[in-house]
């Protein structure tokens, strides 16, 4: 771990580079897998689970039986936990949802936006080593909200056929009934081609590996919308001289300990600080249960001194991290300044776990530089916005020239004619 001082604006393109996520290698696997689940559904499903998740199913669907097994194995403590992050959850979320828009754009016309729900959705949540249930909670909270009319889940079994206990319970919390266990490229072939038990969706929302990523794009070219794209996850954090050097240690090593390509990066105007989070560590490394893939991420991490906070604020910008956070006296400067980030954490104890747990905000987010152009998953994730109109007599005889003569000027006769008709018809019946 090293400081890298004072870089300049011609470097940042280099210091903001993510680890390359190249699919080439993998495309073919992918698409093959697709070709297969499109015409032989959950005979595919079955094959490929027993492949990579090494176990042999009979039925692809989790059955109330085994939903009701999980919620005897949730631990009570773990139970009011996740019921306390639903309900922070649910009242963030609830408060996105906007009235409609409406206006009288002229008299007699007027034109309005209604929000509708997104009918058919697909959930994807990772279990292996760091099954995410917490994610269960992100997706299928909103998607309830908007009134998705069909929501599907799917989580990789484990070797003995099982979905990990806290994601059925998470996920019958949230009043999920279709809960598939299929995981990675053929989860999301599943979802997108629908089979004799996997209903197609419409979007498929949730993170995963690489093969699950480059699925979901392989999926938008059979008409299937995605959340995002999707990369490693990372946090940036900005720390002076106010900062905690033990809390943003923790900070970072609890980002690390995602994956061995975590993104990790502290930025500071004090070079003592970034020395004495370098120092911190080390300590707290050791005693973590997944210290070998956090030191690997951390050994990939940058520690970066900045002299101004202007300078800083530019950088972090360029960098659009999908968290940030600001330890720092002049928080104000980065609330206001920031553009570029998918969540923003405010003051020494405001930890990334509390949005990827339980304070209210979506987890679910923008990252590998996406985040100048990507929001998180939202309310509206799972939302369309259609426009509607209705004219008045009044309202097309207001405007039905101007129509008319734009679509004669783009040679458009059969526009012009369908607004000239209702005027000929209003004008008749003055006459």
């Amino acid at each position: 771990m090293k400081i890298i001082e004072n870089p300049t604006r011609d470097s940042w393109a280099e210091l903001i580079k993510r680890p390359v996520q190249r699919y080439e290698s993998i495309e073919a696997t992918i698409k093959l897998i697709f070709k297969e689940v499109a015409v032989k559904g959950d005979a595919t499903i079955r094959k490929y689970t027993n492949l990579f998740d090494g176990v042999v199913l009979e039925d692809l669907a989790v059955s109330e039986a085994e939903i009701e097994e999980a919620i005897q194995q949730v631990p009570a403590d773990l139970k009011a936990a996740i019921e306390q992050a639903k309900s922070n959850i649910e009242r963030f979320h609830k408060k996105q949802n906007i009235i409609p828009i409406s206006l009288e754009t002229m008299p007699g016309v007027t034109c309005w936006m209604e929000k509708k729900p997104i009918q058919k959705v697909g959930l994807y949540i990772p279990g292996g080593t760091a099954p995410l249930f917490s994610t269960v909670l992100m997706l299928a909270i909103p998607a309830q909200l908007a009134g998705c009319n069909e929501i599907v889940l799917c989580s990789p079994p484990d070797k003995s056929g099982k979905i990990n206990p806290a994601i059925l319970y998470a996920a019958h919390s949230c009043g999920i009934t279709t809960i598939i266990k299929s995981g990675g490229i053929q989860a999301i072939a599943g979802m997108t081609f629908g089979t004799e038990t996997i209903p197609k969706v419409y979007k498929i929302f949730g993170p995963g590996n690489q093969f699950v990523t480059g699925a979901k794009q392989i999926a938008t070219q059979f008409g299937v919308a995605i959340d995002m794209p999707a990369g490693p996850s990372e946090l940036l954090v900005f720390a002076d001289t106010t900062a905690n050097v033990a809390f943003v240690a923790a900070d970072l090593l609890s980002q690390a300990e995602h994956g061995k390509d975590s993104q990790v990066v502290l930025v500071s105007p004090s070079k003592s600080v970034l020395q004495k989070v370098i120092r911190e560590i080390p300590s707290q490394l050791a005693d973590l249960p997944r210290k070998e893939i956090a030191a690997e991420a951390i050994r990939n991490a940058r520690f970066i001194y900045l002299k101004t906070e202007t300078e800083a604020l530019d950088f972090i910008n360029e960098y659009a991290p999908e968290h940030f956070m600001i330890c720092a006296a002049n928080e104000d400067l980065f609330i206001k300044g920031i553009s570029n980030a998918g969540s923003v954490f405010v003051g020494n104890y405001s930890p990334e776990s509390a949005g990827d747990y339980a304070s209210g905000t979506n987890h679910t987010l923008p990252t590998n530089g996406y985040a100048r152009n990507y929001s998180g998953v939202t309310l509206d994730s799972f939302q369309k916005m259609v426009s509607f109109q209705k004219l008045t007599p009044e309202g097309i005889r207001a405007i039905g020239n101007s129509v008319a003569v734009m679509a004669a000027a783009e040679g458009l006769e059969a526009h012009k004619n369908a607004v000239t008709i209702r005027l000929k018809k209003l004008q008749d019946e003055i006459n």
